[in-house]
């Protein structure tokens, strides 16, 4: 409140959350040796109706300007490849070859996270989308295609137990990482998140109304709902770092108001539309496969360069490391 409306980099009623064309179920991408945490992260974005529509449009490339790497006019050439290419498999090269550009820490021909993958995926695709716009303030910077269907605000309520003031911040967030060692279902880890809990004694507050140190309580909830909302579910245990392997239910629709700031209103419900699921018995090693949902509306296993039909309840069947909903 009280602040400049940003000028809009990426108008958001130019994205179209359908798609705006039915496309062949995409090519396997062939693994190059320990490139599956590449893979299923391509697929996963490939198979994001909003961010498809933009890559498949050409918009970007049109008028990039950028010289050298461009994540966005990679994964532009990328997407169209897959899409609409004969082949039963492609090989990602030019995701391969600037990798360095994408994350520096990643390395060719050594086994990565997919999750910190796509982190560094949407970093580099958002960088890319402001390489022609140097004169954007920061408010405005976050209005670009990927912000645009990736980006939510998480909203951080600390209420002092003693008068019952509350304070207030906001985070942005691109994706969300979810504790599941204590909980057997996606809708049980929510609804723990949202619940408030007691801060402990390190983390007492000055509050601004008592003027003194009070014991407080902290409630977080989403304030606003991305588009497109990525989900991980961390298999990595905080204290051992063995590999939590236990099946954790998750829905195909899943409701998020009661998960929301504002509880009241109409159901804001997300479609399931893809998985990234890890095989091996440590996080450190392994494989990566993923199962996404075509234009044609139907669900494929992705496992590098093989693609096979599957239905709905192989799907919420799996053990799942990263969950991707559309609005």
């Amino acid at each position: 409140e009280g602040m400049a409306l940003p000028r809009r980099n990426f108008p958001p009623e130019k994205i179209c959350m359908d798609w705006q064309q039915r496309q062949r179920p995409g090519a396997g991408l062939f693994n190059l040796g320990n490139t599956c945490y590449i893979n299923v992260i391509l697929q996963c974005l490939t198979s994001t109706p909003p961010l498809a529509n933009y890559l498949l449009s050409h918009e970007h490339s049109q008028s990039c300007q950028q010289q050298g790497f461009c994540m966005m006019c990679t994964m532009e050439a990328h997407v169209r490849k897959v899409l609409c290419s004969s082949a039963t498999a492609v090989l990602p090269g030019a995701v391969l070859r600037d990798l360095k550009f994408i994350g520096e820490e990643f390395e060719y021909g050594r086994q990565e996270n997919a999750y910190e993958f796509l982190r560094c995926t949407l970093k580099a695709m958002h960088r890319a989308c402001l390489s022609r716009r140097r004169d954007l303030d920061d408010s405005s910077q976050e209005t670009t295609i990927v912000h645009r269907i990736f980006r939510g605000l998480m909203k951080s309520r600390v209420t002092c137990l003693r008068c019952q003031a509350v304070v207030d911040s906001y985070k942005a967030f691109l994706d969300v990482s979810l504790d599941i060692s204590g909980a057997s279902s996606l809708l049980a880890v929510l609804e723990d998140c949202v619940t408030p809990k007691q801060l402990d004694q390190k983390e007492r507050f000055r509050c601004s109304k008592c003027k003194k140190k009070a014991a407080a309580s902290k409630k977080v909830t989403v304030h606003h709902a991305p588009r497109v909302l990525t989900l991980c579910l961390e298999r990595a245990d905080q204290w051992t770092g063995t590999k939590i392997s236990k099946f954790v239910e998750y829905p195909e629709y899943l409701d998020l108001r009661p998960y929301m700031s504002d509880t009241a209103g109409e159901p804001l419900l997300c479609s399931l539309y893809a998985i990234v699921v890890h095989s091996g018995d440590t996080c450190l090693e392994g494989h990566f496969l993923c199962y996404t949902k075509a234009s044609n509306g139907l669900w494929y296993k992705m496992d590098d360069e093989t693609v096979d039909n599957c239905d709905i309840h192989t799907v919420l069947g799996q053990q799942a490391y990263l969950l991707f909903y559309a609005r």
